[in-house]
């Protein structure tokens, strides 16, 4: 199976409805092991928190799989995978799985079992990387990895209820969050996640999925740098395997945009991944309209607060490089309290009345 034409991606982008959508990981999980383990599934809040997302109005979610869950209990992972899409699909939602993810902000490798609890006061404190970072770099895990991808695709190649695969999420990120509000770096394994990268679209399109697949570029420039948007090798790469552009852009408006403005030239259908964190200028009151205008689809962090505790800010070092200020008492990410209420009324109708 070849990459999508042009033409393929812009009429499958074409026959759809303008996707605003949500990264989802129930209040009741501190990273997604934690939700997808036989022993910690939550269906009663999962049913709960995406029947909010509906009323909000939102119609797609992006949701990370876990490899050491397929590993252990590949039954099951299946199991819940399709009955999450099924409630998913009964309250309008698409969804949209991804497959690998490099952030393993908590600074540890993901263990198969019970996960600890969140560290007080920090943001994503026990998040894990799939497959980890010791995975990464084991040849003999190779051939697992190859199987958990083309297992989970065939297995789903022809559902409607999936709106796209994302096969990799931020390879290449080495950022771990420390307790004291700083930012740590791992030694550099993007070697390891280049290759996967590589490997996880040949391998996915082996399986011929009727859904277009894809990779997010997520390396942003800073302001005032000279060097354009996405320009890694990773990111590059990315771009050009993908049958849609997905991005990341945690910043203010005007450098979204420009963002935008530069992805256009690919001519193909654009969808942000990964947006949506109040004290850095990344805000629904101005960039979901921007989003729509453009007709680029977007899929905001977080849904309700909870174990991940994404309502803090980021390391104090990491927000002040995106123009913003690490104030804890304006939420980062997420939109609902736990009991269902808006963190802000004003964002919620925001997006209804622009889903209407």
């Amino acid at each position: 199976m070849e990459r999508w034409s042009q033409e393929q991606a812009n009429a499958w982008w074409n026959a759809q409805k303008w996707v605003c959508g949500f990264n989802f990981l129930p209040s009741t999980a501190v990273n997604f092991l934690e939700m997808w383990h036989p022993e910690t599934f939550d269906p009663t809040t999962i049913e709960r928190e995406l029947g909010w997302a509906a009323e909000i109005g939102f119609n797609a979610l992006r949701i990370n799989h876990h490899y050491l869950v397929w590993k252990h209990d590949r039954d099951g992972l299946l199991q819940r995978f399709d009955w999450v899409m099924g409630v998913a699909d009964r309250l309008g939602l698409k969804t949209v799985p991804c497959l690998f993810d490099d952030c393993g902000f908590g600074g540890n490798e993901p263990v198969y079992g019970p996960q600890p609890k969140p560290i007080d006061g920090v943001h994503n404190s026990r998040a894990v990387a799939s497959p980890g970072r010791a995975l990464l770099a084991a040849e003999a895990e190779w051939d697992g990895l190859e199987a958990y991808v083309r297992d989970l695709i065939s297995a789903f190649a022809d559902d409607e209820r999936i709106l796209f695969w994302d096969l990799y999420n931020e390879p290449g990120n080495r950022m771990v969050f420390g307790s004291d509000s700083s930012r740590l770096y791992q030694p550099d394994f993007t070697p390891y996640s280049l290759r996967l990268l590589q490997d996880s679209f040949r391998w996915a399109r082996a399986e011929a999925p009727s859904q277009p697949i894809t990779v997010a570029a997520w390396e942003t420039p800073l302001p005032g740098s000279s060097a354009p948007p996405y320009q890694s090798q990773i990111d590059q790469t990315a771009i050009s395997l993908s049958d849609l552009v997905t991005f990341h852009a945690y910043w203010d408006a005007p450098h979204v945009e420009e963002f935008i403005n530069h992805l256009r030239s690919e001519g193909r259908p654009m969808l942000c991944t990964e947006w949506m964190a109040r004290p850095i200028g990344s805000r629904i009151d101005d960039q979901l309209r921007l989003f729509k205008d453009e007709n680029v689809g977007c899929f905001q962090w977080g849904l309700v607060q909870g174990r991940t505790q994404t309502h803090l800010p980021w390391p104090n070092d990491l927000v002040e490089a995106h123009g913003g200020i690490a104030d804890r008492s304006v939420w980062f990410h997420d939109l609902l309290h736990s009991d269902g209420r808006p963190y802000s009324p004003e964002e919620v109708a925001t997006v209804g009345a622009l889903m209407r």
